[in-house]
């Protein structure tokens, strides 16, 4: 990312509605902005090959993985403007499995883009997918919409749900069950 050219953006746009970007408060803003957007995109420059790192193994175990609660966030493609909240990921090994803390990094390369819900939701699930070969995978993502709760319909207490499944996921609903039972379960 270039950062001039960022924070000359940012001043102009400062400008555009109707702020003084040579404020003492607004000085340092412009950096600022370019600091925080190249941190809230890092997503764009991450090869999930080298977030897995090698950390995928074989192993026999064959009952469900589930990591949940994990915290993201994210912009909305449409406003720039954060949404956020917390993705649960579930898979069957066939074989394989990885690291545990490899799949909140996977959250993370997909939620630091601009992004919509359904797209991050889907894109989780179909990476544990490529690189597992699992039995099935399982996603869901709850977040809280900035652009739903400060423009727009202003409901602040409005949330939004999506999921994702593959494989005996989709094809079992027990095991479907399963994993949505287990998510609403609260953590140790």
């Amino acid at each position: 990312m270039n950062h001039e050219k960022v924070k000359k953006l940012v001043e102009s746009l400062l400008i555009e509605i109707g702020e003084n970007p040579k404020r003492e408060g607004l000085l340092s803003t412009p950096k600022r902005v370019a600091e925080a957007y190249e941190f809230l995109t890092a997503g764009y420059d991450k090869d999930i090959e080298e977030v897995l790192n090698n950390a995928i193994f074989n192993e026999k175990y064959d009952e469900m993985v589930l990591v949940k609660d994990i915290d993201f966030y994210s912009l909305c493609e449409h406003h720039m403007l954060p949404f956020y909240g917390k993705v649960h990921v579930a898979y069957i090994p066939n074989g394989k499995i990885v690291g545990l803390s490899k799949i909140p990094r996977i959250v993370d390369v997909y939620a630091r883009r601009l992004q919509v819900q359904e797209r991050m939701t889907k894109q989780i699930a179909d990476t544990i997918d490529k690189f597992l070969s699992p039995k099935g995978v399982a996603v869901v993502s709850e977040a809280r919409h900035m652009c739903m709760m400060m423009r727009g319909v202003e409901k602040q207490n409005s949330s939004a749900t999506s999921s994702a499944v593959h494989g005996i996921f989709k094809d079992d609903a027990r095991t479907r069950d399963e994993f949505f039972n287990l998510i609403k379960l609260r953590g140790v």
